[in-house]
């Protein structure tokens, strides 16, 4: 069973390569850590609506494309 941090994980990376950006180069954007960017993609660690909302602005998409994998069907299968 996948995690709500997995599943996120899973979309930043795919989202933040598709931009063309390094987790380096993503972590300056934000403010955050690399090793903290790290860690979300790897889905160890899960994070909070404001740092989802600075990865969009950064990444320059909706929050719903970080969150596009939280279907009504998959949300119901997560581990919390």
């Amino acid at each position: 069973m996948q995690s709500v941090a997995e599943l996120f994980g899973t979309s930043l990376r795919e989202t933040r390569k598709r931009r063309g950006l390094s987790q380096e180069r993503l972590a300056e954007l934000t403010g955050l850590s690399t090793n903290y960017v790290g860690e979300m993609e790897r889905g160890l660690k899960a994070p909070g609506l404001p740092v989802i909302v600075r990865l969009a602005r950064a990444l320059d998409v909706g929050v719903n494309e970080l969150l596009r994998g939280f279907t009504e069907t998959n949300v119901r299968r997560l581990k919390v």
